[in-house]
């Protein structure tokens, strides 16, 4: 059994354990929680990251654990520590009108040639485009759905999507 630091905003709130079990490897956490609220724990190594799922409140801690693949967990490389993450993040600023130009994927680009209302910004190494969002209507781009996050910003509903720096999706 292996035991990592479970961290949020640079302080240990916790404890990461692994342990190998034939093909698996199985992830365990306990810890406080930092404040209300969802909140999901993110195994973090020398070349990934694997969202591990959310914890389970119970009284005055939390819990998880779960089990992944070898191949799964083989691209995270030598594992560092986990983190905590807020499920439901708060909005961004700095919220900019889309460009034409803000994108140079040539698949993303057409798919927001037509689109009207989004909207950009950068965070951390990461860029987010928020699309707005009428659950009536039909959802923007579709082939992305599983990275969305349906978010208010500045009053009103959009779908955020986050990009790396090679804009390839990721989970915001």
């Amino acid at each position: 059994m292996d035991k990592f630091p479970l961290c949020w905003c640079g302080k240990s709130r916790g404890e990461l354990t692994t342990e190998q079990e034939a093909l698996y490897l199985r992830f365990s956490v306990r810890c406080s929680l930092p404040e209300p609220g969802l909140w999901c724990v993110w195994a973090v190594g020398e070349r990934g990251e694997l969202r591990l799922g959310i914890l389970e409140p119970c009284g005055e801690e939390a819990f998880l654990c779960r089990r992944f693949s070898q191949r799964m967990t083989a691209p995270l490389g030598r594992l560092l520590r986990g983190e905590l993450r807020p499920v439901i993040k708060p909005a961004q600023e700095g919220w900019s009108p889309l460009r034409e130009n803000s994108f140079q994927t040539p698949w993303l680009r057409k798919q927001l040639q037509h689109m009207s209302g989004a909207l950009t910004c950068a965070e951390h190494e990461k860029r987010y485009l928020a699309l707005p969002y009428e659950p009536k209507q039909p959802f923007p781009l579709v082939p992305l759905f599983c990275f969305a996050e349906v978010r208010k910003i500045h009053g009103h509903q959009y779908v955020v999507f986050a990009f790396d720096r090679e804009e390839f999706p990721v989970f915001p």
